[in-house]
């Protein structure tokens, strides 16, 4: 992160899906918060790919997680734009502390045996973000609401990962048995929708771009927007 950047631009630049669903949370300050989450989650990502070596990474990771508790102890919040962003924005550091815990997986080149393993990974990766997300943007917001939607993305996010020589999928699956597990994650969430607040959607949009990346295909900007909108007016993906 340059000097000059804001979480907003950092955001915008690596993780443009969530940059883009968050243009339609209307309140400036939960947007501002949601922003750092997601910062937060890509100063987490980005560990592995990052270090030399595993120790390297778990030094890293324990920065955090100790930043993140000392958060949740009442400390003075540690001198770091993302740091400090998140102990003002009143998101549950504990619930922050653990998806640190989750990605030192992400050191161990050792990938999941099987589909239970894949899918706990997710969900404490990708769908711990998209619980507190949605709760950041309603409070009422059920943690089960989102977990179709997040694995979905999650599972989408580890194909293209997989590309760039990093899996986090069983080595046996291939594209096809990976695009039949997102559909599936797909018809689950459109059921489990229903019962989350219109204010939360936008935490689990990127979802309605998950059937396109496991095809191979990544949409362009117009149409990313074009389906972003629609799955936030219609409640739909």
């Amino acid at each position: 992160m340059a000097d000059t950047e804001t979480l907003d631009d950092l955001v915008r630049r690596v993780d443009p899906d969530r940059w883009l669903a968050s243009r339609f949370i209307g309140d400036l300050k939960a947007r501002a918060d949601v922003i750092a989450l997601y910062a937060f989650n890509y100063e987490l990502a980005r560990v592995a790919g990052g270090v030399s070596n595993a120790l390297m990474g778990e030094i890293r990771l324990t920065w955090w997680r100790e930043a993140m508790e000392e958060i949740a102890a009442g400390k003075t919040p540690r001198k770091h734009p993302n740091v400090e962003a998140i102990a003002a924005s009143g998101i549950d550091p504990v619930a922050l502390a653990a998806m640190v815990e989750a990605r030192f997986a992400d050191l161990d080149d050792t990938p999941p045996s099987d589909e239970g393993r894949a899918l706990a990974y997710i969900d404490s990766t990708a769908g711990a973000l998209a619980v507190l997300a949605a709760r950041r943007l309603d409070p009422s917001a059920d943690p089960h609401a989102v977990k179709g939607a997040a694995r979905a993305y999650g599972l989408a996010g580890l194909w293209r990962l997989k590309q760039f020589g990093r899996s986090r999928l069983p080595e046996s699956w291939t594209q096809a048995d990976l695009a039949r597990r997102v559909a599936e994650q797909l018809r689950a969430a459109r059921r489990q929708l229903r019962g989350l607040p219109v204010n939360a959607f936008p935490a689990i949009a990127p979802a309605a771009l998950a059937g396109a990346y496991v095809r191979g295909r990544d949409p362009g900007e117009f149409e990313k927007k074009a389906r972003l909108t629609w799955a936030v007016a219609t409640g739909l993906l």
